[in-house]
């Protein structure tokens, strides 16, 4: 294949990533169906909340597992598998809700949903870096701003459809639809042939380390730098999901304050409002951050993020206005989603993007110790939760700012 068809090829990959990403990222509108799963069962507020804990746990370990299975058997593989079991998880949670069994919830929207999203996750992330050498930053951002986007349209679609079908009804067809998008859109992914470079395109020095010189996970892990990337991550992540698992909850509050007399219908429309709207920016800064961090460096990205966000949370509880709350919460998950943005490419300009798959999804089971701290954190302490997670980001800041790239392999020998 020609140098100007691969340069078309790859484009072709990014959409199939991007499509995967949006219905994958449904996830993180999980705060519209709490109350009405409550309300028609009598189940607890934690209860309904280990559904979200499960799925969010599951996604970092199959993230580190499938990205072994990417480097071993290819991206397309994994994303189908990904994409399948996906679906079938989120149909099992309709059938939960049918039969009223909160266990049955768990195992469909926690355990098998939760797996197929982190096997989708990783692939089309460690795919298109090896695709972008010269535009890690931005492609990598453009593929999980699809995943921050797409609780934009569950938090937008899904209220109305429950309040007009069922829970039920709502997760049968959108199981449906992850069934037909996931499946399709694996079928697209490949890896680059060995060796491939953009036309044009010259490796630099400054831009990381190569890919011949590549860390294997093995020595990546030895080294203080991966652990402290990991601690970066979670620390962002576990603030971020915190707010997401609470979010459309929390903004019912706010509103209710200057709306007392409010129903409890239109309430839960205007959380689920509010929880579209920040979701959007969730998407949107994974763009800008990872598209910043190719400017100013990835570690200034994070710098900034983590301290912008620690005093955010601090004024957070003082805020009776909704569109105030509504502008932070906006910038809150547009710092969340830069985090997972920007880490991919902060992995691969220090490990080297030979063996990312491995790396960076080993790397991902932050996000799943993160999927238990952030909403467990939130759900059971809840008047100091947002003053925890300031101080979460302000040891991320710390580590951040005496992040330095660990030195070349062949220094060490």
């Amino acid at each position: 294949m020609s140098n100007e068809n691969l340069e078309s090829k790859r484009w072709l990959i990014a959409i199939g990533a991007i499509i995967m990403q949006l219905c994958l990222g449904t996830v993180y509108a999980w705060s519209v169906f709490k109350k009405p799963l409550m309300a028609s069962h009598g189940w607890g507020e934690t209860s309904v909340q280990v559904t979200f804990m499960i799925c969010i746990g599951m996604i970092g370990v199959a993230a580190a597992f499938g990205g072994t299975l990417v480097d071993k058997k290819g991206p397309k593989f994994v994303a189908t598998i990904g994409g399948i079991l996906f679906g079938i998880g989120t149909l099992l949670a309709g059938l939960a809700d049918s039969i009223g069994n909160i266990y049955l919830m768990w195992l469909g929207f926690g355990f098998i949903a939760g797996l197929g999203n982190g096997f989708g996750y990783i692939t089309p992330i460690a795919t298109l870096i090896r695709w972008f050498p010269d535009k890690r930053g931005l492609v990598t951002g453009l593929a999980v701003m699809g995943f921050g986007a797409g609780a934009f349209f569950m938090g937008k679609i899904a209220p109305p459809m429950v309040l007009s079908m069922g829970v039920a009804n709502t997760f049968y067809i959108w199981g449906v639809i992850f069934l037909v998008l996931c499946f399709g859109a694996a079928q697209m992914f490949k890896n680059p042939p060995k060796g491939w470079l953009p036309a044009g395109f010259t490796p630099k020095a400054a831009a990381g380390v190569s890919a011949a010189d590549s860390f294997t996970f093995d020595e990546a892990v030895k080294t203080p730098q991966w652990w402290m990337l990991w601690g970066m991550l979670f620390l962002n992540v576990s603030a971020g999901l915190g707010l997401i698992s609470q979010l459309s909850p929390m903004a019912q509050d706010v509103v209710r304050k200057s709306n007392p007399e409010m129903a409890a219908a239109a309430l839960a429309l205007v959380g689920g409002s509010i929880l579209a709207y920040a979701s959007i920016f969730n998407g949107l800064g994974r763009l800008f951050w990872a598209w910043t961090s190719d400017a100013i460096g990835r570690k200034n990205v994070f710098i900034t993020m983590f301290i912008t966000q620690a005093i955010l949370y601090i004024l957070l509880p003082q805020i009776e206005s909704q569109l105030i709350f509504t502008v932070i919460a906006c910038y809150l998950l547009a710092c969340y989603g830069g985090g997972f943005a920007t880490m991919p490419a902060f992995a691969a300009d220090s490990f080297g993007p030979g063996y990312i798959g491995k790396v960076y999804g080993i790397m991902l089971t932050a996000w799943g110790a993160a999927g238990i701290v952030g909403p467990l954190v939130f759900a059971e302490i809840k008047s100091v939760a947002v003053y925890v997670a300031a101080g979460l980001l302000a040891v991320g800041f710390l580590i951040a700012l005496s992040y330095k790239r660990p030195a070349p392999k062949a220094s060490k020998a």
